[in-house]
């Protein structure tokens, strides 16, 4: 699921006062209708049954009345002096956010103009300067306007080298023009930095950016480090984005809530690194990605909420390693997956719960392993899933409880093996399979299937 960044309203867009000619009435009734509650409600409570009639108005019942109604004018000209009171500390806030607001327009324009600078160490300044403009906002929609402006530079077109062993790399093969590609890198790399501190800080920070929307579409990758940061609302866009070389690290990043999209992003080189990320609440998006090059590593990742889609994405080359993941809740779908080329490690990962799902998928070339693998609860499915090529192995894996899903698959090709798989309490499901069985899962001599393995009647057929 692609997150779509909501248009934002202002939060205000001037001082609104209601005409004191309506003000003043609705507060008197206000004031005189709490009064009658309080009366009645004391009439009530003392049990009161009725008032003594008094023919004659003595001085101190005359003096009394008096002083009630100097109380009643004086409280009626308490409740104007409050009225007033109230609309002029409000204009007094309108006119100091106005200020504080026309001093932020003037500190952005400046700040904006150094990112489009020649030199290099300008637009550091101007990075920082936005940066810390953004911490100083008066409302959370200049904040947002300034962290817009950072994500913008980074969607400028932008060619990205992973090594320049040589200028012969440089189109002009000069020094000065490869000083100028390091330093570009390095004020991209440095708005990376500043959004990834601002992600760390929790949200009851002055200065945290969580809950704010980052549209990182289109970008050219060519290193960057997410380290640690949490998303745990509002929307993270990174579709289309390229992962073209150097390392993008994401390890330790929590994804807890809001949405988070790769979208058709291009993983072709370099090192993604989600290694110890947690996704444990909110939707993170890898429609349709593209898995064609270099290493995307899931190594120790915890998926215990949420929902995290890989549905159509294709796995053409490269390496995608899940290896020690664990899958305790929440819901992984790698359905309509495309499996041509590459390796996909799922070695030693733990299925303990919740539901991963691959339904659909098609194993065509490359390699597929799940060796090791403990599955102990919740359910992976493999519906229709066709396993036409390549080496997709389940050896070593242990089913221990849940269920596991083969119903309806094709095995014409390729090695897939269950070679010393334990099964010694899943619900292992090969009805409807098609194919030849993997090698490692009819038990051979005729012997008895294991408890809750069950295989097409073509694969095997038991020993009367």
């Amino acid at each position: 699921m692609t997150p779509n960044l909501p248009r934002r309203r202002a939060e205000r867009r001037g001082l609104r006062l209601w005409h004191v000619g309506i003000v003043l009435p609705l507060t008197f009734a206000t004031a005189i209708s709490v009064a009658a509650f309080v009366f009645f409600a004391g009439w009530d409570l003392l049990g009161v049954q009725g008032l003594n009639p008094e023919r004659r108005l003595t001085s101190s019942t005359l003096f009394d009345l008096v002083k009630l109604s100097f109380g009643v004018v004086a409280g009626a000209g308490a409740l104007v002096a409050l009225v007033v009171a109230y609309r002029r500390q409000r204009v007094d806030e309108d006119g100091a956010l106005r200020e504080a607001t026309r001093l932020h327009t003037e500190r952005f324009t400046a700040a904006v103009s150094q990112l489009g600078h020649e030199s290099a160490a300008v637009r550091l300044g101007g990075v920082h300067a936005l940066a810390g403009l953004a911490d100083d906002a008066p409302t959370t929609d200049l904040r947002q306007t300034c962290i817009d402006v950072l994500c913008a530079y980074l969607r400028l077109p932008y060619t990205a080298m992973a090594e320049i062993p040589s200028m012969a790399e440089i189109p002009s093969g000069s020094a000065d023009d490869r000083h100028a590609y390091l330093a570009l890198r390095e004020v991209r790399h440095t708005v990376i930095r500043l959004i990834r501190d601002h992600l760390r800080l929790t949200p009851g920070h002055p200065h945290s950016w969580q809950g704010h929307h980052l549209d990182f579409t289109g970008v050219v990758f060519d290193g960057g480090d997410f380290n640690g940061a949490v998303f745990s609302s509002g929307a993270v866009d990174f579709s289309g984005a390229v992962f073209s070389s150097g390392a993008v690290r994401f390890s330790g990043a929590v994804f807890s809530g809001g949405a988070v999209g790769f979208r058709g992003a291009v993983f072709s080189g370099g090192t993604v690194d989600f290694n110890g990320a947690r996704f444990s609440g909110g939707t993170v998006g890898f429609h349709g990605a593209a898995f064609a090059g270099g290493t995307v590593h899931f190594n120790g990742a915890r998926f215990s909420g949420g929902t995290v889609h890989f549905v159509g994405a294709v796995f053409s080359g490269g390496a995608v390693d899940f290896t020690g993941a664990a899958f305790s809740g929440g819901r992984v779908r790698l359905t309509d997956g495309l499996f041509s080329g590459g390796t996909v490690d799922f070695d030693l990962v733990e299925f303990s719960g919740g539901a991963v799902d691959f339904n659909g998928a098609e194993f065509a070339g490359g390699t597929v392993r799940f060796t090791g693998g403990l599955f102990s609860g919740g359910t992976v499915g493999f519906h229709r899933a066709v396993f036409s090529g390549g080496a997709d192995g389940f050896h070593g894996a242990e089913f221990a409880g849940g269920t596991v899903r083969f119903t309806g698959g094709l095995f014409s090709g390729g090695m897939v093996g269950f070679i010393g798989a334990v099964f010694s309490g899943s619900d292992v499901n090969f009805s409807g399979a098609l194919g030849v069985a993997p090698s490692g899962l009819v038990p051979s001599g005729g012997h008895p299937l294991p408890p809750g393995v069950r295989l097409p009647q073509a694969w095997y057929s038991p020993t009367p």
